[in-house]
């Protein structure tokens, strides 16, 4: 079973960045999906971004044009830049793991504990 770990999480103003990042540790799919999601007070959870083994991402709507997902993979590390936070952005952000089988379905079975980022007008 693969061991996530978030980090990077924190305060922040708005309009300022934060990089969050995500090391894997264990056993990797060979083919496998990452996400990024957040669940915000009150909020739904929310798939904010997505990356297939080919490092192909997505993002939610919500977020497009502002964050970005990337990996490095000789460092079995996921990250999520922030840009130009909003308060809206505010919560506790997941990082999720699955074969791209799993992904594809929208689910994911890995799941690291989470960081929490505050944005502050």
């Amino acid at each position: 079973q693969v061991s996530l770990a978030e980090s990077g999480g924190g305060p922040a103003q708005a309009g300022g960045s934060l990089r969050l990042s995500c090391v894997a540790f264990g056993y990797n799919y060979s083919s496998h999906c990452m996400a990024w999601v957040r669940q915000g007070p009150g909020k739904e959870r929310e798939r904010v971004a997505t990356i297939d083994s080919s490092g192909s991402a997505t993002y939610a709507d919500s977020v497009k044009g502002r964050f970005t997902i990337s990996k490095d993979s000789a460092k079995m590390t996921l990250y999520l830049e922030m840009r130009s936070l909003k308060v809206e952005d505010t919560g506790m952000y997941y990082c999720a793991q699955s074969a791209c089988w799993l992904a594809d379905q929208g689910e994911y079975n890995y799941w690291g504990p989470g960081t929490r980022v505050t944005v502050s007008s």
